[in-house]
Parts: structure tokens; C-alpha cells; sequence
């Protein structure tokens, strides 16, 4: 290994690629000018973020007229419900799922109050396998239904979305139709060209190997919009404030990697998350694959381990220098696992102890390698405390064996 660090937690942030750096760093020294300016210093800038802007569109199939940078993918997600509302005031119901991420979740759920109108939101649910049905989509669009946001893939279970058919079914509707791509662009193929029914789509640069504080929203031509942040001129009226250039520059460099290392996240990342999660099937028992097998990107795994809990199994892997996440969320004061595997009906044991490996082009495999001789000894230790197990197996609660599945 390369270093003391083991970073298998890629789907909360990446590192920034060191390209990407070198092309930011100018800009935070020699090329200062600001990019509205009407001199040739501040017109060299401005012709820099034309070029990311491009860079940015050829990794999505989309025109560079159609790109508008925002702060942060939250940012863009709320850019677009908002925008959609406001294009049509009469329409106060909004279709999303059960397991999107707070970027959307949290909004939806605060619509009334930020809007001061009453709306009507239809959370979609997902099977065992985190996958969503889509008559069940089709029959939850109504005349009133203003915009339909859906993530492309879920951060937590790497779980991919039909999104290119739903948005398809939401335009014979006549409805907007977003979709947080946070966590799929730069790790699958994105060609919108092809998807002519998707309106919105956000992008977050620390997800690609850019820097924390840049995202993108994706508007299609015609598509109906209205501003999130009034102010200046930037981006020809449609978000106010002067742009973030270093960050923007290091997005398109990021962008332009990303389309060049494609083939390289589904074939030599997919092959070592698949040795990753074989390893830990076959080496613990009572671990179980929370999402669909195939239908999921190719860099994330999500692995429950029974009778033990999350948070524990992240401060032993700490200990080896191994990052990793918890579908957990007892750290943020909640005693709640995730509210992606509680809508899969993953049992409440199991949810528990879930760990999300998210990997990048930056792992090897000797670190795979390291995980599977760390893991399952850290399992053993954790099950032999708790109340749950006993001996090889689950213990008894009450005088029967534990099948919690509440």
C-alpha cells in the first residue's frame, strides 16, 4: 500500500486528482482576474471557463449552453424543484423516492414551509433489492404533479435507477423530470443525448476528483427555469455571483478524466469491489449484499453484518488506517439505521451493521487484500460481545434464538 490511508469511502468524497490540481493552482495566483471583467486579463479567464464548461458537457452529452455551475450539488437540486414549482405555481405535488439522499429528502420534506404553499409529496418505494417499480412510478403521476426527482444511483447501495424510462413517462405527462447524478457521473456512462426526457441533472465535483464547493446543474434547451440565487449577470442571468473559477477550472480537468478512465471504473474497480464483497461474504458468516446484484455501480458494495453494529466496525477498521461509511446514522444522534435500508426492509439487525466500501481508479489490490485480513477477525471480536451471538452463531433472546426482523 502507498500509504498509511486506506480510502474506501469514495461515494462521500474523492481525492483531488493531482491533474486537477495543477490546472486549479494558476488560477488562485498569476490568473486572478475576475471573468466578467471587459479587460484581456479578466477575458483570458472567462475563456478558461468556456473551455470547462465544455469539458464538463462532452462528459454528459450535453450542449455547453446547457451547464450552469452551481456551489454544490445540493445547491443544484434545490435550483431545480424550486424552479419547477415556480414555472408552475398551479402544480403542488412532487414524485421522489423513499431512498434519496437529504440533498432531496430533506427538502421535499420542508417544501411547504420554504414555499409557504401546501404540496403533496409521493415518496416511491423500493423492493428488497432497492429497485423501484415502475407502473407503481407510472400510476403516481397526476395533472397536479409539477416534477419528478429521482437520483440516478443511490449513494448508500449503489443501486441504478431506470431514470432515462422514467423521465420518458414523466414528458408524456407533460411533468419536469430531475435527476441527482451525483454519485453516476464519472462512474457510468451518461449520454444525453440519448435521454431527451431528463430536464435537470445535478453533479457534484468532489464526487469526480474535483474540489469541495463547485457542482453543476444541468438545464435542457427550452426547459422552463427560474433562478435560486438572484444577483449578477453570470451564467447569462440564470444563477447570480461571481463564479467560482479554480474550483470550475478543476471540475473540467476532473470531467476530462473521468471520461478517459471510464472503462477503467467498470472493469478493474468493478473487479476488485467484486473481490472485495465475494471475500467478505464467503469469510463471514451471516453477511448479506444489501442491493441488487448487477443493476448497481460498479465502484460501491454495501455489506451488512449481523448482530453487530456499524459504528463499532468503523472504529476497528479506523484503527488500520481503512475508510469506510456506516448506513448507520447513530452518529448524527439518531438510533435509526439508514432510511435506505429501512426502505428496503432490510431487518433491523442487519441494518445495523451495514458498511458502504466505495471504491476508486486510486485503490489496489493490495488494499482489498488488507480489508479481507482485517475484516473478519473484527467481526469475530464484535460478535463475541454481543448480547445477540453466542458462541458461532446468534444467541438467545428471551429463551428463542434472535430472527428480529422488525
Amino acid at each position: 500500500m502507498s500509504s498509511n490511508v486506506v480510502y474506501m469511502d469514495n461515494n462521500a468524497t474523492t481525492r483531488v486528482a493531482p491533474e486537477v490540481l495543477e490546472a486549479m493552482l494558476p488560477y488562485f495566483s498569476d490568473l486572478y482576474g475576475n471573468p466578467s471583467s471587459m479587460h484581456t486579463f479578466g477575458g483570458q479567464v472567462g475563456k478558461a471557463l468556456k473551455d470547462a464548461r465544455e469539458q464538463i458537457a462532452n462528459l454528459i452529452g450535453a450542449s455547453p449552453d446547457e451547464i450552469i455551475f452551481t456551489s454544490c450539488g445540493t445547491e443544484s437540486d434545490s435550483t431545480a424543484i424550486f424552479s419547477a414549482l415556480q414555472a408552475f405555481p398551479e402544480k403542488r405535488h412532487i414524485v421522489t423516492t423513499r431512498v434519496e439522499h437529504p440533498a432531496i429528502k430533506n427538502l421535499c420534506e420542508n417544501i411547504d414551509n420554504l414555499t409557504g404553499h401546501k404540496h403533496k409529496v409521493t415518496l416511491l418505494p423500493v423492493d428488497r433489492e432497492g429497485m423501484l417499480d415502475l407502473q407503481r412510478y407510472e400510476e403516481s403521476l397526476t395533472d397536479d404533479t409539477a416534477i419528478v426527482s429521482v437520483m440516478w444511483a443511490n449513494n448508500e447501495t449503489g443501486v441504478i435507477f431506470p431514470v432515462a424510462q422514467m423521465a420518458e413517462i414523466a414528458k408524456n405527462r407533460g411533468i419536469l423530470f430531475h435527476t441527482d447524478a451525483v454519485q453516476a457521473v464519472g462512474k457510468i456512462p451518461i449520454d444525453l443525448n440519448d435521454y431527451t426526457a431528463i430536464d435537470f441533472l445535478s453533479i457534484s465535483g468532489h464526487k469526480v476528483h474535483a474540489s469541495k464547493g463547485i457542482g453543476v446543474l444541468y438545464v435542457r434547451r427550452a426547459t422552463p427555469f427560474a433562478p435560486f440565487l438572484i444577483g449578477g449577470h453570470q451564467e447569462h442571468g440564470r444563477r447570480g455571483g461571481t463564479e467560482n473559477v479554480a474550483s470550475i477550472i478543476g471540475l473540467g480537468k476532473a470531467c476530462e478524466l473521468a471520461g478517459n478512465r471510464l472503462e477503467d471504473e467498470n472493469t478493474r474497480v468493478k473487479s476488485m469491489r467484486d473481490k472485495l464483497e465475494q471475500g467478505l461474504l464467503e469469510k463471514i458468516p451471516h453477511a448479506m449484499l444489501n442491493g441488487h446484484k448487477t443493476e448497481r455501480l460498479p465502484n460501491t458494495t454495501s455489506v451488512s453484518f449481523e448482530f453487530v453494529e456499524g459504528e463499532a466496525i468503523l472504529l476497528h477498521l479506523d484503527r488500520f488506517g481503512i475508510c469506510a461509511s456506516s448506513g448507520s446514522a447513530c452518529t448524527s444522534g439518531s438510533l435509526e439505521p439508514s432510511h435506505v435500508l429501512r426502505a428496503m426492509g432490510v431487518p433491523f439487525t442487519a441494518a445495523h451493521g451495514s458498511i458502504r466500501f466505495s471504491l476508486s481508479v486510486y485503490n489496489i489490490e493490495d488494499e482489498i487484500d488488507f480489508i479481507l485480513e482485517k475484516m473478519p477477525p473484527i467481526i469475530e471480536n464484535l460478535r463475541e460481545l454481543s448480547p445477540f451471538w453466542k458462541g458461532n452463531h446468534p444467541g438467545m433472546v428471551g429463551g428463542s434464538q434472535c430472527k428480529c426482523s422488525c
